[in-house]
């Protein structure tokens, strides 16, 4: 069952469901958990009410949410999707933040990872826009 998870540790767009539309980087994801690697196949059903950010690729506006959820910062969306700052992005975003890199190296460096992608359910409303469809075992 779906949980958003609330912890010490900070991720990209801030506590939630983390899912993603990308098969290979849910594999990746199951593969790093202890014990059975399961990936969960949910499908979405959009609901108007419900308060979205999107970043269809990473911008400016992008890398300063990242950076303030990183920072644990609360935000009032109930679903944030786009890309995901993994951990050599991450790396990128840490040096900016201590200042060791310009903004600018930011996005040379960033520029040549492959495409990624997150969709954060982060209220317990934001849960029932999705339905467990099946499971598969690696």
């Amino acid at each position: 069952m779906p949980q958003i998870i609330v912890s010490g540790f900070y991720k990209d767009f801030g506590y939630g469901f983390y899912c993603t539309n990308i098969e290979t980087q849910a594999r990746k994801w199951a593969l790093t958990k202890k014990g059975d690697s399961i990936v969960s196949v949910y499908s979405y059903q959009e609901d108007k009410s419900l308060k979205l950010l999107s970043f269809p690729q990473m911008t400016e506006e992008w890398l300063d949410f990242v950076v303030n959820c990183r920072r644990g910062i609360k935000h009032d969306y109930d679903i944030v999707e786009g890309p995901m700052a993994d951990d050599q992005i991450w790396d990128y975003v840490e040096d900016f933040i201590e200042g060791s890199i310009t903004r600018e190296a930011f996005w040379v460096l960033a520029k040549f990872k492959h495409p990624t992608h997150q969709i954060v359910f982060c209220t317990p409303k934001s849960l029932s826009t999705i339905k467990f469809e099946r499971s598969i075992k690696l």
